[in-house]
């Protein structure tokens, strides 16, 4: 049963969420896609291993479940947060957040061959409006229709792909975890994942304060404080209910974008994300029905 306070943490994840697309359009070019990836993992998982160190046998959890968790935090945390960031290189932050908003299409798409859920027709129009949806903020960005338009629209695609899996796999790997267990160790495998090629592609200039400030900002609020909320949503409603978050972020995604960077709020920004949450209802009906 969802308590009015569930509703509480949810509108609070998506303001977290929503900032996220505005922290990393300032950041990501300066810093590259890579970079500034695991530094938001690292710095995120520093900030909560001294809340796992008071939590009674939570390293002991974590070690015996390393593998699942290592999955699960590169689908959920690693793989998709590089391609958003190499998304919001070019897309705007409001048309990035808008995109997300596919992730509860993702996930229960993903149901069907993780769950023997049919394709019925209220699914498929459900699929169908979501594409529509993303096809108008694709060729309504002002730019020649072209791969160059595409790839960014294509890596957020991928990315909500990817939460979309995870959610469905932590509910089923990783049951009774503790939040806190699930949320530091799918961060940490992110960032020693990413090391590697974030030293590789380091930029040779030293960001600015503001660059840095927008890095603390993504790496504790939007990513350390808002997984523990979102791995407890995910235990407490369940994979598909706890990613409805993302009706709520495109929200705070745009209004974010207009504040503080100034971007247009445009009517296929308004089409688009009107039509993808209009299939993500009808999906979501359908889950319930």
């Amino acid at each position: 049963m969802t308590e009015p306070r569930d509703w509480l943490w949810l509108l609070l994840l998506a303001a977290m969420w929503g900032g996220s697309f505005l922290f990393m359009r300032v950041a990501v070019p300066a810093l590259g896609p890579f970079p500034l990836i695991a530094l938001r993992l690292g710095v995120a998982t520093l900030a909560l291993l001294p809340l796992l160190w008071w939590q009674p046998g939570g390293f002991a959890l974590w070690r015996q479940h390393w593998r699942a968790i290592a999955v699960v935090g590169v689908f959920l945390s690693a793989l998709p947060f590089c391609l958003i960031a190499w998304a919001t290189l070019t897309l705007p932050a409001g048309v990035a957040s808008v995109l997300n908003a596919t992730t509860p299409l993702m996930t229960a798409l993903w149901a069907m061959p993780l769950a023997g859920e049919a394709m019925t027709r209220q699914r498929a129009a459900g699929l169908a409006l979501g594409l529509a949806g993303v096809l108008v903020l694709t060729l309504g960005r002002g730019a020649a229709f072209g791969l160059d338009s595409a790839l960014p629209v294509l890596a957020m695609l991928g990315a909500t792909a990817c939460y979309g899996w995870s959610g469905h796999m932590a509910k089923r790997w990783l049951p009774g975890l503790p939040p806190l267990v699930t949320a530091t160790g799918s961060l940490a495998s992110g960032a020693i994942l990413l090391l590697p090629l974030a030293l590789w592609t380091w930029p040779p200039q030293a960001p600015t304060a503001t660059v840095w400030g927008a890095v603390l900002l993504l790496a504790l609020a939007c990513t350390a404080f808002a997984y523990v909320i979102f791995y407890r949503l995910i235990e407490k409603l369940g994979a598909t209910r706890a990613s409805s978050v993302t009706y709520l972020v495109p929200v705070f995604g745009v209004l974010w974008g207009a504040l503080w960077l100034g971007e247009v709020v445009s009517a296929a920004m308004l089409a688009g994300g009107v039509l993808i949450l209009a299939g993500v209802l009808l999906l979501g009906w359908q889950r319930r029905g």
